[in-house]
């Protein structure tokens, strides 16, 4: 899977996850920040997005000082599963 077939998936993940029904993947700036300004998750969302990771791609996040850096934009979330992930796909 490349960066941005992994990109559209985390968006429908998190819009799944996260009950976003009002958006679409498309609505969603894929460098924009996901806490704050930006798509203005909160900390319980934090706590979903790492329940995320590791069910649906089998990555564990342990360190918070990490999380905040995986989780800053959608992108950040792409490129961190893409380094660590178990499955490498070609």
């Amino acid at each position: 899977m490349n960066e941005l077939e992994l990109i559209d998936k985390l968006k429908e993940e998190i819009i799944q996850t996260l009950n976003l029904e009002d958006l679409k993947k498309e609505d969603i700036d894929t460098d924009a920040p996901l806490f704050g300004a930006g798509l203005g998750l909160d900390s319980i969302d934090a706590l979903e997005l790492i329940v995320l990771l590791e069910k649906n791609h089998g990555i564990k996040v342990s360190n918070p000082q990490e999380g905040k850096a995986i989780f800053k934009s959608i992108r950040t979330m792409a490129e961190y599963i893409q380094s660590k992930s178990p499955i490498k796909n070609p």
